[in-house]
C-alpha cells in the first residue's frame, strides 16, 4: 500500500470514528455506532484481510450517525422499515463519501464505497457481497443473542433465514463451521 493510501485510510477511519463518537446510545459503555464500526473492521480484517480501501471504509462507516434517523420516525410495518433502511443507506453513503473526499480519495473509490453502503449489487459485485457477509457475521457474533432473547422462535427463525439468504455460499459455510447453531437455525445456512 502506498503511503498516501495508508494516510487516506487512516484519515477516513478517524473521521468516521469521530462522527460515531457522538452516538448518544451506549453499548458496553461505548457509543453504539462507534463500537459497531470497530466490530465491523475487526470482522472484515478476519474474513477479508486483503480488502480494498473502499471496502474497509464502508465497513467502518456502515452505521455512521445511524441514530440521527430513528426507526420510530418512520411508519410501523414492512413499508416503513424499508423506507427507513433506504434513507439510512443514502445517508451512510453520502456521509462516508464526504469523509472519503476530505481524506483524499478519488471519485472511483468514493463511488465504490457508496455502492457498497447502498447495497447495490449483492450477489453480483464481490465487494458489496463481502460487506454484506461481514454485516451478517457481526450480527451473528454480537447482536443475535440479545435479539433472540426479545423475540419468539418464529421471528428468530425468520430473521436467521433472511440473514442466510443475504450471505455468499462461502460465508454460510463459515457460519456452520464457526457457530454452534441449534436446528433449525443451522438448516437455514445449509440451503
Amino acid at each position: 500500500m502506498a503511503q498516501s493510501t495508508v494516510s487516506c485510510l487512516k484519515s477516513a477511519i478517524s473521521a468516521i470514528d469521530a462522527a460515531n463518537s457522538a452516538d448518544p446510545n451506549l453499548d458496553d459503555g461505548e457509543p453504539a455506532a462507534l463500537l459497531y464500526g470497530k466490530r465491523m473492521s475487526a470482522e472484515l480484517e478476519r474474513l477479508y484481510p486483503d480488502a480494498s480501501d473502499p471496502l474497509r471504509v464502508a465497513a467502518r462507516g456502515q452505521h455512521i450517525e445511524r441514530w440521527i434517523l430513528p426507526r420510530a420516525t418512520y411508519p410501523e410495518g414492512k413499508a416503513g422499515y424499508h423506507a427507513w433502511r433506504r434513507e439510512l443507506a443514502k445517508h451512510h453513503a453520502q456521509r462516508v463519501g464526504t469523509i472519503m473526499a476530505e481524506a483524499g480519495y478519488g471519485d472511483a473509490d468514493i463511488d465504490a464505497a457508496g455502492r457498497m453502503l447502498r447495497k447495490e449489487g449483492i450477489k453480483r459485485h464481490n465487494d458489496v457481497q463481502s460487506l454484506e457477509d461481514v454485516i451478517c457475521f457481526v450480527f451473528l457474533k454480537w447482536y443475535f443473542t440479545p435479539f433472540a432473547a426479545k423475540h419468539n422462535d418464529a421471528k428468530v427463525l425468520g430473521i436467521v433465514q433472511k440473514t442466510a439468504r443475504k450471505m455468499s455460499d462461502e460465508a454460510r459455510q463459515r457460519v456452520l463451521a464457526e457457530f454452534d447453531l441449534p436446528e433449525p437455525l443451522a438448516a437455514a445456512f445449509r440451503q
